[in-house]
């Protein structure tokens, strides 16, 4: 690794503005992006994928390898990525920092505590918290009612015996009442430190966080507890973003970390303006497939901070092809050839989803050794069929040697054709029909089935004057319906709405579908169990 006073020197950033921690990390103080504030920017390019296997298609480790061959081919590329949540790390996926010769680094450090902006962050969701349950314990000026809260915990931690609990047990411990636990990735803490612009914008969109309800019915805010500077206390620090490597010295920026199925899946605003204003192409990332991550991308952060993005790639892998065409693990090529054609709808839809944003589509076929000629042929054919360029990737075993390809092409597109960005619904459009365009126009759906507390909720925010918000749609990330096991591209189904609920601070109405749940729960063997620390401090089963 190269120290981080070395990688800061090649993004053209001076040690004035690094705050170092340690040798291989460092934030960057808000100096930075005031001095370069002239500099015109670079150009915006997200990853994404097709729906996803249980595993993951690998758009982190295309977004670092991407980066890398940029650099490699004469681009002073940076990439801007989420930071990694312990929830996934120990539970099903384990570490998300890439992999092989696509990394960034430290990973290790990168996949636990980093920084401490999660913690941060888990702190000051639950100072209010805190705050909320005193304030009633000590009269209630603001009369809160106590079964009309909705503001919950925070835990960065797969637990589901948290999703629901009663706090006050016990004499003298306050009201007893009903309450629960998110994963600090779902938490609207996180949502309002990555979509804010700097410090007074995110001490704004605290202030505008709904507690709960009084008494009367009328909402109360956090800013009506004056909880709003102590938590800004607390996030002082984690609103900088970090600045790593990757494993060829390649600068990349770490900030924020919102899942994308439960929540709106993009790293910060600020670190992708400082991005912008460091390198001539920025690669950012998305999480999960295209009609989850990229959607939020576009619907709500590009929306709100006003970003164009110049382009998308769109990350597949003929497994996810294969999960999606009903593949078994057991059939023999032939039959995976079958379903791998049968699963080509799924790249279809997400490649026509995203040219409905008005941005240019290259596929990636991220490449695993047990991929055939044949299979690859297939998926370049299709590409070609419908207009769209595509490119194996090998980041993965040859760092950027094994992306050369796919850089150049993303160079050509970048030349060859504008983006015409424009979200997919305007402002005006009322919160039903927001949900209803996205279920149609992206998922393929027929209908939307709203549960009858949904539809009061729904109805309640509109008359508060939220209708204009967009939606944050929490759904399975497995498939376009709200059932995971309805895979490749279904059409005529209905997605039924569970529940809703008012990000005021971030500035959306987060839609829950299905059966999704803000905490998640751990899988029967969870990563946590391969995990072990050596005699000599190292760690095995992390990455």
């Amino acid at each position: 690794m190269k120290s981080i006073n070395e990688v800061a020197a090649k993004a053209g950033i001076s040690e004035e503005h690094l705050e170092l921690y340690g040798k291989y990390k460092a934030k960057l103080n808000p100096s930075l992006l005031e001095e370069l504030s002239g500099r015109p920017d670079g150009k915006l390019v997200l990853v994404t994928a097709v729906n996803p296997t249980p595993a993951g298609e690998g758009k982190t480790l295309t977004t670092i390898g991407l980066v890398q061959s940029l650099n490699a081919i004469g681009h002073s590329a940076v990439a801007a990525l989420r930071e990694p949540s312990l929830g996934p790390c120990f539970g099903m996926k384990g570490g998300a920092a890439g992999g092989g010769k696509a990394q960034i680094l430290p990973a290790e450090e990168i996949n636990l505590h980093f920084t401490g902006d999660f913690h941060a962050i888990t702190s000051a969701n639950n100072l209010l918290s805190a705050v909320i349950d005193n304030h009633i314990y000590h009269g209630n000026e603001l009369g809160l009612d106590p079964a009309r809260i909705v503001w919950k915990r925070a835990v960065d931690m797969n637990d589901r015996g948290l999703r629901q609990i009663v706090t006050g047990l016990g004499q003298g411990n306050g009201p007893v009442r009903e309450s629960g636990f998110l994963i600090t990735s779902a938490s609207e803490v996180m949502a309002v430190l990555c979509l804010s612009e700097d410090m007074q914008d995110l001490k704004r969109r605290l202030g505008r966080i709904l507690v709960g309800y009084d008494m009367q019915g009328r909402p109360v805010t956090a800013d009506k507890l004056n909880a709003v500077e102590a938590m800004a206390v607390l996030l002082k620090e984690a609103v900088k973003p970090n600045l790593v490597q990757t494993s060829e010295g390649t600068p990349v920026l770490v900030h924020g970390g919102p899942f994308a199925n439960i929540a709106h899946g993009c790293s910060s605003v600020i670190a992708t303006r400082t991005a912008l204003k460091l390198g001539d192409i920025v690669v950012t990332e998305a999480g999960f497939g295209a009609e989850l991550g990229a959607e939020k991308f576009f619907d709500i952060k590009c929306r709100q901070s006003g970003l164009k993005p110049s382009a998308a790639v769109l990350v597949v892998t003929a497994k996810a092809l294969k999960y999606n065409g009903g593949t078994a693990k057991d059939q023999l090529e032939a039959e995976n050839l079958q379903s791998l054609r049968n699963g080509l709808g799924n790249l279809r839809r997400h490649i026509r989803n995203l040219q409905q944003f008005g941005v240019p589509v290259l596929v990636a076929v991220n490449h695993f050794p047990t991929d055939t000629s044949a299979e690859i042929d297939i998926i370049r054919m299709e590409c070609e069929a419908l207009g769209v360029p595509a490119e194996v990737s090998r980041v993965f075993e040859l760092g950027s040697e094994g992306g050369r390809e796919l850089a150049q092409k993303l160079v050509e597109l970048l030349e060859k054709e504008t983006a015409d960005f424009r979200p997919l619904y305007v402002s005006s459009l009322d919160l039903k029909g927001k949900i209803e365009t996205i279920v149609k126009q992206l998922y393929g759906g027929a209908a939307v089935s709203y549960s009858p507390a949904s539809s009061r909720a729904l109805a309640q925010m509109e008359k508060l004057g939220f209708g204009s918000l967009p939606v944050c749609m929490a759904k399975t990330p497995y498939s376009f319906s709200d059932q995971a096991d309805l895979l490749g591209a279904p059409e005529g189904f209905t997605v039924n709405v569970s529940g809703v609920s008012l990000s005021a601070g971030a500035g959306f109405v987060v839609v829950e579908t299905g059966n999704t749940m803000r905490m998640p729960g751990l899988p029967k063997v969870p990563a946590a169990e391969r995990m072990k620390l050596g005699a000599d401090g190292t760690i095995a089963g992390l990455i």
